[in-house]
């Protein structure tokens, strides 16, 4: 499969050292579990799903270039073929985790944790269950459990996705500007207090 990557498609290559703690459990889903949620290891299978996930994330944006509808899923297909390349090499200790809500997959959830913190790569949720509070009770269940052990959450966050609102009000900061996206970080535990 080809290796191209453009624009948009893939966050820029982290800085982060690859010092990586044990890979000894998934997310303890608190918050997250009183929507119904879970978490499971992606599989080989989950390909497909992981890839309509993507896909959903990009198709209103791809949706404007006017193109035939095969072209935008053979465009889409290519855009996720690359980013998943890019993440795997890029981030190899990583957790590939299929967000469920009950037996139902719901979403993405990819993950590295570093000494220093834990690198969100991507989270993403199917259009049908968006806006439900289900991203702002994983990022919250996420940043408590890495203020227990004194360290930082960070994501790259693209300029004009909608949910930069969400991160903001939940306390990440702009670290870094990375052209289209942003690398944010939150480090203070102060902000998760309970709802």
């Amino acid at each position: 499969m080809p290796r191209t990557t453009p624009p948009k498609a893939t966050p820029p290559r982290t800085t982060q050292p690859k010092t990586t703690l044990p890979k000894t459990t998934l997310p303890d889903p608190v918050r997250a579990a009183e929507h119904g949620l879970s978490y499971r290891p992606a599989s080989d299978s989950d390909r497909p799903l992981l890839q309509r996930i993507y896909a959903s994330t990009r198709a209103d944006e791809v949706a404007s270039t006017g193109w035939p509808a095969e072209q935008q899923q053979q465009f889409l297909q290519m855009q996720f073929e690359a980013q998943d390349a890019h993440y795997r090499e890029h981030y190899p200790d990583a957790f590939w985790l299929v967000i469920q809500k009950g037996i139902l997959p719901a979403g993405r959830l990819y993950l590295e944790d570093w000494t220093r913190e834990l690198r969100i790569i991507d989270i993403a949720i199917l259009p049908e269950f968006r806006g439900k509070g289900w991203g702002e009770a994983i990022l919250r269940d996420l940043m408590e459990q890495t203020a227990a052990t004194g360290r930082a959450v960070s994501i790259h966050v693209e300029k004009t996705n909608p949910a930069m609102s969400l991160y903001q009000r939940l306390g990440f900061e702009t670290i870094e500007d990375k052209g289209v996206y942003d690398l944010m970080r939150w480090t203070d535990a102060e902000a998760v207090a309970p709802q």
